[in-house]
Parts: structure tokens; C-alpha cells; sequence
């Protein structure tokens, strides 16, 4: 072995190999997979414009490692991937590049731009991808699916013609989330954030001339659509004005005042302008009262007639001049600065409008299952409070807006008749006659569905569900559907626990009569090491490519991993990242130790291991092994991770490399129990897993089998004996070594210690004499029943030992313990003067006083334990 790992002369050429021969697939672990026992996981499809982030890293590492562990467990295992067309950022890049050439997408028309959006998915697709298999993943690459794939695409048309065939997709003009740049949003896709703003107070003069009433807006442009002004029923101040008209200011319109318990009266004016076509609770008002709905402005956001002299402008780049004018003619009583919610699309940053528009929706009560199912406990989340923020968000549902005004995309499948205004959807691409009156006069809706609706069915529609042409009935019979729906488990982010996974659990229920997954876990954020969200403007972003090039795939992987607590933020930081690079050196000295020794090791399986070194450290894997199953078992995958640091580091390396020093005859044993712990922690660590057993194998991957397919450790037997006789051992090590601190030998040899302990037999301490003379640096080591007099003692918690004194010179070692207790009695006397000081108590801050009495607990607690060694010295 050379002196240091290079995982880049290793992870490109095992990666390689790994797919070449199939091992990522369903069937590659045949060999060891057992009857009955099938595992499922989707990957969330990332954006074919994406590239690899550090939260993407974190979903894809957890994934792959409970993939990995699941195919060594033995059962079918089939980890989906695929990519997502991502349709309002896919359109938009390639809008961006068309203005670049001094074109648009409507001068080229539909045909010649989705040939263009093609292209651009077969640019860019592959991107991401080739990121995933530098972090090491293992998902049936061969199985790859695309939201817009044929099969899919026809499974997409199965599910709307299915639901609207139901009445459960519906078409009408509704209030809805109108992004100027991007078109209709769901509720879901409007990020609201606090904006800094304005309340503008105009004067609203009553029709008749005798004055006027004082209303309070953020929005001043819609005005020109307001058909009421309306106050509380019970508030006294305006009762007497109810029926009153007023004319709009600028304008001859009238309206009305009228009464809507609607009105917070201690908010504003406790005067409101009604604007139904522009506010949701406006909407519904102006349903109550049957008032007429304007529409100010179009679809681009350009103010229309209704507006009067301002047709033409831009409605937020109209504001300040409209208020410019409200002010020279006299109707602006005042302008107050005011913080509150704004919405902006998720996608563009554009301020999001309430704004009327036919579009297509699903009813929310395709949910109503999904959500009784759920709460039955048919679907676990991990962590468990997130069923709260599901019921939460689901109880409040409203129906799902499923239209977007793009040209990219699945493009919705209902097509209409010119001449007798028939309407249908259809699972035909073109439709040439109308069904009801033959007419040839077809078109097809031009818009397209929301992204979120063709990533909804996702769980089953990968798995063959509506991708030929069966009729609905047909549809469950692959082997795939019964193998692997319901998937096992989900894992990702919180962050699209509504976006996608709550639709993805109504979909799958409504369509296959199951909710998709037995268990969801739900991640944190990576933020940075101060807790912080990551993001450029931050210039706090970490690369996970970066990462991998810099430190490797199997370190970036187990940081995130032991970083991974349920329902906990993870702090990422190079320090981390040094920390496991040190943990991954530890490893290969280890093997380069193992190695000087004995050239090759056998297997685990099948070898006796006989000496008592190689069978404590047996039951210590055993152990581990027990904990790592149990915690992967719950997906605690910072536990597992915990667990394998712990064994590798502190009890392998540390102790069972260190101990096997003084036993030759136990590091074939040894060996062959360092090869089986690198299957335990390959799921983590695939790459320097598979290096190190190969090497201790003598083989190399490309002649032999990989881990990856080998089955994974389980638990055979733990030794408590064995246990027993070496946490002596180690504690009279650490006793002695602390002993010898006290006369100041600590790195050095000395000729003779005593090990006081009872009940242990001849043969024991014959057993345990070597271990503990080797590591303590001891030449002769006596076992006692007595105190030994002129010694230096300490006691641990199994044994008490000795250091005889006769020929050491205690005397510079006094007086330095002499100086050091000298010290802190002038340091205590000092703080306890000041802290006996009522004037000094009475005037100091509260901060100065803790600091002085944890300085005077510190100084007491070290003056105590200077003088137990003085009495040991001096007795």
C-alpha cells in the first residue's frame, strides 16, 4: 500500500465498474437476496436545468446509503431515478436564450420553440446526472425515467382524463395566483416574505358633496376597480353611512358603502375599499354581495380603460404616479410606512397579483382518502411532529390550480369544437373530428400542467402505471406494481412536503387505491457553520463537487451523514470535512498496519477466531453491527454513522490495533474482522470500503466481486467474558498512565506498576499481564491484594494501581505542585476577597459576578485535586 489513499486514482474507476456490471440494478444481488423481501425509493426527480446543491447531496447521500444497506440485506431492491422538465425554469432558459439571438418564443412559434426546449433538455440533462455519480450513488441507472418520456406522458393523460372524466378536474374563471412573467401559480408556489411598504390613506368623497370617507390601502393601483367601500355592520362610527354612495376619486364612477363583518374595525380606517376582481377576501366579498367584478389589468400586468388616464402603464410602476396625481388634486390625506406580506412567484421573484383567470383545477376533495389513510397511520413520518404541518396545510386545501400559461410542458389533453362549443379530454396526441357534431373545426387547450402534476404520480407511473394503452382496469398487472407499490420510503426535504409529497399521496391513493409510501422522512437544511441559510449573496455557499474534489465522495458523504439528525438543521463546515478525512486516514493506516504484518487476510465467514484480542474485538463488532442495524432500521442515519466512528476509531484502531502489539498471533483475526466491518460502513463510505477489503484480500475489484452485492454483517454473539477481561485491561492502562502523570513519566517506560483487583483468576492475569505492560509502557506488571506504601496511586473504576516511588526523586515534582497550590490560594484569596465585598457585589454587573465565582469554582476544583496529588507524593 502506498503511504496515503487517493480516492481520485479509485472513485471514477470503481464508480465505472460498479454500473458496467450492473450493480446498481434490481437484480444484481440475486445471489443473496431473500423470498418476500422487496425494497422501493424514488428519487426526487431533480430539474434537467439543475445542478448539484448541497441539500440535493444530503437526499441523495441518505438515499443511497439505506439503498446500499437494503441491497446488502438481501432484498430486491430497486432505487428509481429519473429527472424532472421542470417547466417554468426549463421555459425560461430557453426564452433567455432566444432574446440573446434578438428573438422570441411567439416570433418562432410553438412548434419551432419546443423543438429548441428539446434540445436544450438533451444539453443539460446529463448534467446532473454525471454530479449524482460523483457522489457515489447507486440508483438503476438502466431504469432512468423523464416526466415527459413517452410512457410517462401517456400516464400523465391517463390520470387528467381519469379525474375529469370524474368531474374531479374542473375548468372556470377564479380567483387565482397570477404571476405577470410566469402565469397561474398554486397556492404553494407564492413565497410571501415581509416588504417594506406603504399605507396610502385617500379621501373617498360621497356622491352628494357633503364630504368624504378616509380609506386605507397598500395598493392604490386597483382602485380604479373597487365596486364598494365597506365598513363593519357594528361599527358606530359609519353606521349612518351604510347605502351612502361615493364617487372613486378622479373618477365619475359611484359605488356603494356597504356592511361585511369581514371589516376589522381597529385596523386602518376601519374603511376599506372592495376590489373583488384584485383581492382574494375582495372575491369573496364580492360574491356575498353580488357586485360587479372589474379587471383592471391584463395578464402582463398593463392597466387597461378602467384606469382612465394611466391605461397603458405598468400597474407597479403606475403607483407612485397615480398617488402623484391623488395628491394634486387634493385627496391624499397621508402616507404611512408599513411593514407587511408580500407574495412573489418561487420561481421568478415577480410580485405575485390576485387576479381572476379560467383555468383548470383539481377538486381538493381528491385528497380526502389520502388524508383519512394518513392519519390511520398507513404512512409513518420521520420525524413524527411532521403529520402535524401535513394536517395542518391539508385541512386548509383548497383546490389545486393545474394550469400554467407555457408552451414546456405536458400540455393539457382537452380539446374544443369551434362550431358547437362541445369540450372533451382525450388520451389521443391529436383529435381531428368532434365526437358530438363531426365538425373538423378541433383545437387542444394550449396550456400546459403544472410541473407538480406529472411529478405527482411519480411513485406508481415509473413503475409502468398508464404507460401503454390499457384501459383503467388494466393498469396494476407489471410485476413491478406488485414488487414495489408502495415504495418502502421516501426521503426528502421538508421544504416540498406540500409541493410534492402531499400530492403525490392524494394521486397515488386516488389512482392505485394506496397511499405511495409506507415511511416519509423528512430532512433538515445544510446551513453553514454559523447556522446560516446558505446562498450567494451570502457568499456561504459549499459546493458539494467542490467538496468531493477537494476532500473526496466517501468524506462529503459521511460528514452529511453523522451531520443527519432527525428534525435538526445541519451545520456543514470544512472542519467537519477535516475531521472525517482524518477519520478516513485513521482507516487506511489501520489496513497499512494489518498489512506490514500479514499480507492477506481471509473472510470473516467461515474463519475461527481463537485468541482472546481477536474475540473481544469480534463481540465489539458484533456489538456495533447490533447498533448500526437497529439505528439504519429507524433511519437515524447520524446514530448508525456515530456508531461506526466509534468502533473504527476509538475501539479497532485506538484499542484492538494498539493491543494486537503485544499479541502477533491475533492480526490474522484481526484482519478478517477490519474486512467485515468495511461492509458494515460501505453504505456510507462506498469507495474506501471497497479499496480496503480488496486490499486486504489480496485481490482488486476488477478481478473479484464488489461488496457492494456481499451480504452485510449481522449480529452473532456477543462475548460478555471476553468484554468483561479487556475493560479491565484497558482500565488499568489508562490507571497507570494517569498515575504516572503525577511524577511527571507520562510518555516514559518505568520498571514495575501494581494492578490492585479482586476476583480474577491466575490464568486471567497471565492473559492480561502483556496487554497491559505493552500499552502502559511498564516492564514488569504485578497483580496485588494490598495497598502498596511508598507509591504513587490512582484509582480507576475497576482497579486500583500503583507507582513505586523508592527510586524516583519526588522532589522537583513537589515543589512544582508546591508553586501550583501556592498560585491558586493567592487566586482564590483575591476572588473571594472581591467576592465578599458588599459594596464590589452591590455595583458590579451581574455578568462580572458569574464570570468571578466560575473562576473561583475553577481555581477551588484544581487547587483540591493539586493537593490530593501532594498528599499522594508526601504520604
Amino acid at each position: 500500500m502506498s503511504n496515503s489513499y487517493e480516492p481520485q486514482l479509485t472513485e471514477d474507476k470503481f464508480y465505472k465498474i460498479w454500473e458496467e456490471r450492473g450493480y446498481f440494478e434490481v437484480d444484481s444481488n440475486k445471489s443473496i437476496q431473500e423470498e418476500g423481501k422487496n425494497f422501493s425509493i424514488m428519487m426526487p426527480p431533480p430539474n434537467v436545468t439543475g445542478r448539484l446543491h448541497i441539500g440535493h447531496a444530503l437526499t441523495f447521500t441518505l438515499q443511497d446509503i439505506i439503498t446500499r444497506y437494503k441491497r446488502m440485506d438481501g432484498y430486491k431492491t430497486l432505487w428509481q431515478p429519473g429527472t424532472d422538465h421542470a417547466g417554468i425554469a426549463t421555459q425560461n432558459v430557453v426564452e433567455k436564450q432566444l432574446l440573446a439571438e434578438g428573438t422570441t418564443k411567439e416570433e418562432i412559434g410553438r412548434e419551432a420553440f419546443l423543438k429548441r426546449a428539446w434540445e436544450w433538455k438533451a444539453e443539460s440533462a446529463g448534467i446532473m446526472t454525471s454530479q449524482l455519480r460523483k457522489m457515489g450513488v447507486s440508483p438503476a441507472w438502466k431504469r432512468e425515467r423523464f416526466t415527459m418520456d413517452d410512457g410517462l406522458q401517456k400516464s400523465v393523460k391517463e390520470a387528467f382524463v381519469h379525474l375529469y372524466n370524474q368531474g374531479l378536474i374542473v375548468r372556470g374563471n377564479y380567483m387565482v395566483n397570477w404571476c405577470t412573467h410566469d402565469g397561474a401559480l398554486s397556492d404553494i408556489e407564492v413565497e410571501h416574505e415581509d416588504h417594506d411598504g406603504k399605507f396610502y390613506h385617500i379621501k373617498y368623497p360621497f356622491a352628494d358633496g357633503s364630504g368624504f370617507v378616509e380609506v386605507a390601502t397598500t395598493r392604490p393601483e386597483t382602485y380604479f376597480g373597487d365596486t364598494a367601500v365597506m365598513v363593519h355592520p357594528d361599527d358606530e362610527r359609519y353606521k349612518h353611512l351604510i347605502g351612502k354612495k361615493i364617487k372613486l376619486p378622479l373618477l365619475q364612477r359611484e359605488v356603494s358603502i356597504i356592511a361585511d363583518s369581514h371589516v376589522a374595525m381597529d385596523f386602518g380606517t376601519g374603511v376599506v375599499k372592495v376590489t373583488p376582481a384584485h383581492d382574494q377576501n375582495d372575491y369573496e366579498v364580492g360574491k356575498r354581495h353580488d357586485l360587479e367584478f372589474i379587471t383592471v389589468f391584463d395578464e402582463k400586468g398593463i392597466l387597461n380603460e378602467y384606469a382612465g388616464e394611466f391605461k397603458g402603464l405598468e400597474r407597479l410602476e403606475a403607483r407612485d404616479i397615480i398617488m402623484k396625481r391623488l395628491y394634486e388634486e387634493g385627496f391624499v390625506v397621508k402616507i404611512e410606512e408599513h411593514k407587511h406580506q408580500v407574495g412573489h412567484c418561487y420561481r421568478c421573484k415577480n410580485i405575485v397579483e390576485p387576479y381572476i383567470s379560467k383555468q383548470w383545477f383539481v377538486r381538493s376533495e381528491v385528497a380526502r382518502k389520502s388524508i383519512e389513510k394518513t392519519n390511520n397511520g398507513e404512512a409513518k413520518f420521520f420525524p413524527p411532529h411532521w403529520i402535524n404541518s401535513y394536517n395542518s396545510w391539508m385541512g386548509d386545501l383548497r383546490d389545486w390550480c393545474i394550469s400554467r400559461q407555457l408552451w414546456w410542458g405536458h400540455q393539457i389533453p382537452v380539446f374544443y369544437c369551434g362550431d358547437c362549443d362541445n369540450e372533451w379530454a382525450s388520451l389521443k396526441d391529436e383529435e381531428h373530428t368532434c365526437p358530438k357534431c363531426a365538425s373538423k373545426n378541433i383545437s387542444q387547450d394550449p396550456d400546459v400542467l403544472d410541473t407538480w402534476f406529472s411529478s405527482a404520480l411519480w411513485p406508481f407511473s415509473t413503475l409502468g402505471w398508464g404507460n401503454g394503452d390499457a384501459s383503467m382496469d388494466k393498469l396494476f398487472s407489471s410485476q413491478d406494481m406488485k414488487d414495489f407499490y408502495p415504495n418502502s420510503l421516501l426521503i426528502t426535504g421538508f421544504d416540498i412536503l406540500f409541493f410534492w409529497v402531499a400530492r403525490m399521496m392524494m394521486m397515488g391513493e386516488s389512482f392505485v387505491g394506496e397511499l405511495p409510501f409506507n415511511h416519509i422522512y423528512l430532512h433538515a437544511l445544510v446551513r453553514d457553520e454559523h447556522g446560516q441559510k446558505m446562498s450567494k449573496s451570502k457568499g456561504n455557499v459549499i459546493d458539494p463537487l467542490d467538496m468531493v474534489e477537494k476532500y473526496s465522495a466517501d468524506i462529503l458523504r459521511f460528514t452529511l451523514a453523522i451531520s443527519a439528525a432527525q428534525g435538526r438543521d445541519i451545520r456543514m463546515s470544512t472542519d467537519k470535512l477535516e475531521q472525517n478525512r482524518n477519520f478516513t486516514n485513521k482507516l487506511y493506516n489501520a489496513a497499512k498496519f494489518l498489512q506490514m504484518n500479514v499480507d492477506t487476510f481471509p473472510d470473516l465467514k467461515g474463519f475461527c477466531v481463537e485468541s482472546p484480542l481477536g474475540r473481544y474485538m469480534l463481540s465489539r463488532l458484533n456489538v456495533a453491527t447490533q447498533e448500526v442495524r437497529s439505528c439504519m432500521d429507524e433511519y437515524r442515519f447520524n446514530d448508525a454513522a456515530t456508531v461506526l466512528y466509534r468502533f473504527l476509531w476509538n475501539e479497532f484502531c485506538d484499542w484492538g490495533i494498539e493491543l494486537s502489539k503485544a499479541d502477533k498471533g491475533s492480526i490474522v483475526e484481526l484482519g478478517a474482522i477490519f474486512k467485515e466491518s468495511m461492509k458494515l460502513l460501505h453504505p456510507f463510505m462506498p469507495f474506501i470500503t471497497e479499496y480496503l477489503y480488496h486490499e486486504l484480500s489480496g485481490t482488486t475489484l476488477e478481478a473479484s466481486e464488489s461488496i457492494m452485492i456481499m451480504k452485510y454483517p449481522y449480529k452473532t454473539k456477543v462475548r460478555t467474558k471476553d468484554e468483561a477481561r479487556f475493560e479491565i485491561i484497558m482500565d488499568a492502562i489508562i490507571s497507570i498512565r494517569r498515575a504516572k502523570v503525577l511524577v511527571d513519566l507520562a510518555n516514559q517506560k518505568i520498571e514495575k506498576a501494581y494492578v490492585k483487583i479482586d476476583n480474577i483468576s491466575e490464568d486471567e492475569k497471565e492473559m492480561m499481564r502483556p496487554f497491559i505492560a505493552r500499552l502502559a509502557k511498564v516492564d514488569v506488571v504485578e497483580f496485588t491484594n494490598e495497598k502498596i506504601p511508598d507509591s504513587v496511586s490512582d484509582i480507576s473504576q475497576m482497579c486500583e494501581t500503583f507507582i513505586p516511588t523508592q527510586s524516583i526523586d519526588l522532589t522537583p515534582i513537589i515543589s512544582k505542585l508546591t508553586k501550583q497550590d501556592e498560585k491558586l490560594q493567592k487566586e482564590i484569596d483575591k476572588l473571594s476577597s472581591m467576592l465578599n465585598n458588599e459594596r464590589f457585589v452591590a455595583n458590579a454587573p451581574e455578568d462580572v459576578l458569574v464570570k468571578n465565582r466560575e473562576l473561583l469554582a475553577d481555581a477551588s476544583d484544581k487547587q483540591s485535586k493539586v493537593k490530593e496529588q501532594l498528599e499522594s507524593l508526601q504520604c
